[in-house]
Parts: structure tokens; sequence; C-alpha cells
């Protein structure tokens, strides 16, 4: 499983879990199925419903082929960085300098599509995408971007806080702790974890911000040490109080 952390405008660090090949091959084939489905049915009313010229079915062809040819950029534009493929696969293109992508980045991607995907029978893109460790193919290279899973397939779960040891003689100092709702706890776990495995001033911020919102929801006025420290004595009150 492979991670990207992304800077935002406002100086957040974000970690996203990269799609991998199989989930991109997958909504490559789910975009591919609905265009065939679409075309077909296209071209199938307009010869059989219309008496079209030569020269009418013609220009009609072109739009169809501009259709499939298209799809891809016009989807991911105007989506969001996802095509109908990606959504169903739970997937969208990022920018890995942070911030939003605009159309030229996903003219960028497209332009290269014909290269890593079909002059080279996704072999170029393939071969790109496992072995890079942003898993890039050469049209994501160019643009600066990346193809993340909107939801992570490992989840934190409330039993890892079990790890969390506590002593029988150990006193919780904030007996509001057990106030707190399960998606809050896992939130300040989540955070913790993320400061010691990068120590970093975004991650920093992040932390403070929440040890704020923490003591407005428990209603603490004064809190003796960092945010850090206080976080982890909510965390490990809760834990205490609630077992």
């Amino acid at each position: 499983m492979k991670n990207i952390e992304i800077k935002t405008t406002q100086n957040v660090a974000l970690e996203y879990e990269l799609a991998g090949l199989r989930d991109r091959v997958l909504a490559f084939l789910i975009d591919l199925v609905i265009l065939a489905v679409g075309l077909s049915i296209l071209f199938s009313v307009g010869t059989g419903l219309f008496s079209f010229s030569e020269t009418v079915a013609g220009f009609y062809n072109v739009i169809l082929t501009c259709i499939f040819l298209f799809y891809s950029l016009a989807m991911e534009s105007r989506n969001n960085g996802r095509s109908i493929g990606k959504m169903a696969m739970r997937i969208r293109v990022i920018k890995t300098a942070g911030g939003q992508a605009v159309f030229s980045d996903y003219a960028a991607r497209w332009v290269f599509r014909m290269i890593d995907i079909y002059f080279s029978l996704g072999g170029i893109a393939s071969i790109l995408i496992a072995s890079s460790s942003r898993a890039q193919r050469i049209g994501d290279i160019v643009a600066n971007t990346a193809v993340v899973k909107i939801e992570p397939t490992v989840r934190l779960k409330l039993q890892d806080l079990l790890i969390i040891h506590s002593l029988d003689s150990y006193t919780p100092q904030y007996l509001q702790a057990k106030r707190l709702m399960e998606e809050d706890v896992l939130v300040i776990k989540r955070v913790l974890d993320r400061y010691r495995k990068f120590p970093n001033e975004a991650h920093g911020d992040a932390m403070m911000l929440l040890a704020g919102r923490i003591r407005e929801i428990l209603a603490i006025d004064y809190v003796q040490g960092d945010e850090r420290k206080f976080l982890q004595t909510v965390l490990q009150d809760y834990v205490v109080l609630t077992r």
C-alpha cells in the first residue's frame, strides 16, 4: 500500500492512499464498457432512425469519435478528477503539489493517455504505475498529479486504542473525556500518530487546532502542559473511563 502526503494551500498536510494498478485498470474498463454501450446505442439510433447522406453520416461518425476521444478529459475536468469508472472505484485525480487541479493539468494527462494506454496497449502505464513511488504514469508525471483513493482501504478502529495501557491506580484527569464520541477519539489517535510519524509544522498546527476543539467540547478552560500531552491524556482518560 503506497501513500502520498499533500500539503494544501492552507499549509495543512493530508495523507492519501494511492490507487493501485488494479483499481485504475478496473476504472478504465468500466469507462470503456460505458463508452462502448453508449456509442453503440447512439450509432444504432442515428443510422436506424435517420436517413443520413454520406456527408452527414461522416460528420455524425466524427462526433461519435470525438465523444470517445474526449470523454476522459471532459469527465475529469468537469467532475473534480473523476470519470464514471473512477467514481465506481472510489478514486480520483489530485495535484501532488496541493491545490485544485485545473483544465491544463487534466489536458496534460489526456495528451499522454495516447502513449501510456492506447499506443502501448496499457503496457507503459501499467509498468510505471506498479513501479513508481507515486504510482504515476507519464501523464501524471507531466501534469504533477496522482490518482488516490477517496476512502482508505485500512481504517483505524476503536479496538486499536486498546494498545494504550492503563494501571489500576491510574486516575483520569479529565472525567469529561467519557462524553466524547467514538469518531472524536479516533481523530485524536490519528492526529497523534501522524504527528509522531511526521513531526512537521503542518501536523503540529493540526494538533493545536484539534486540542482547541477538544477543549471546547469538554468545556476545559485550562490545560496543563502542551497540546500533545493534553490529547494523549484525554485519549487515555477516555479508554480508562469507558472500559
